[in-house]
């Protein structure tokens, strides 16, 4: 089996904040993205890109991954960023690529990242699908490149997208929950979570073409319980990781993304009594009161993957 490459916790940092930079490069976080677009204010943006490429060059990045999220315009991507970027910042591993909407838009990353040095890896893509459209699109944008590593879902930009009434980026409004009365005349009210359908569709786009998936942040940056519990359900569902906006997101994230004791334990026992079984000519087995087969095995491996960085 493949080890799978671990972003559970994906830090966004502003560009032009050269002590957030080093900060960043310094955290514990497995992943850093170096924003140029919603973080940065319009008269800052060059500022942005020069500290970015400054930092991918000077800074001690460790084994993070480390990508740019670059800006979007009417015209398509940032050319001069992409170019920028791909030329200088020899630490860089990939471009992110806000609202990618379009096979079209991931081309022309791929022909404008093509100045990328001979000594370098060519630069990886990550997809940030945040617009009705994007997600309409996501099979096709995963299945567009070799290039392409990751879809994030941009759960703030797709709330605007869509019509949303939010309160907080990430959660759901009060408002979309059903209400049932019983036979009793008593009511009810069950909360319901807004994001399950653009969720999940991204995740199977991620999976079928060998992609990571990343859930977008917690807005609620300094509530620990929903960072956690936000994170969790995300890697219930079988995302990869998540981003956090704030360094205090950090450990509560990776802990939800983390399989507990107790689950690590029951997939080494998976295993092992599936291995016995196929000792003694067997594809099956019962265990501890449920049937076992390849499959719970393939379930297994990825549990103690995300355990073992």
């Amino acid at each position: 089996m493949t080890t799978p490459r671990i972003t559970r916790t994906v830090l966004a940092v502003p560009g032009h904040r050269q002590k957030m930079l080093q900060s960043a490069a310094a955290s514990p976080a497995d992943a850093v993205f170096i924003d140029l677009e919603d973080a940065v204010p319009p008269e800052k943006k060059q500022e942005a890109l020069d500290c970015a490429t400054q930092a991918l060059k000077e800074l001690d990045w460790g084994a993070k991954w480390v990508s740019v999220r670059i800006n979007a315009n009417e015209a398509g991507v940032a050319e001069h960023e992409i170019v920028t970027l791909a030329r200088d910042a020899g630490r860089l591993d990939a471009l992110l690529i806000p609202k990618v909407e379009s096979v079209a838009t991931v081309r022309e990353v791929e022909r404008l990242s093509s100045t990328r040095p001979a000594q370098h890896a060519p630069l990886a893509i990550e997809a940030l699908i945040e617009t009705a459209r994007g997600i309409v699109r996501v099979d096709d944008i995963a299945a567009s490149s070799e290039r392409i590593a990751a879809l994030h879902f941009g759960v703030g930009d797709f709330s605007a997208s869509i019509g949303a009434r939010n309160v907080e980026i990430g959660g759901a409004h009060p408002g979309y929950a059903l209400t049932l009365k019983n036979e009793a005349g008593n009511y009810t009210t069950a909360a319901l979570d807004l994001w399950t359908y653009p969720m999940m569709r991204l995740l199977v786009a991620a999976r079928a073409f060998g992609l990571r998936a990343i859930d977008g942040p917690c807005g609620a940056f300094r509530d620990p319980v929903l960072t956690r519990a936000w994170a969790l359900k995300a890697a219930a569902m079988g995302y990869d990781g998540k981003q956090v906006i704030h360094p205090d997101q950090i450990e509560p994230t990776r802990a939800a993304f983390m399989p507990s004791a107790a689950e690590v334990e029951s997939a080494r026992r998976t295993i092992d009594a599936l291995r016995a079984a196929q000792s003694a000519g067997l594809a099956a087995v019962s265990l501890d009161g449920r049937m076992i087969d390849f499959a719970n095995v393939r379930m297994a491996e990825r549990i103690l993957a995300m355990a073992a960085a």
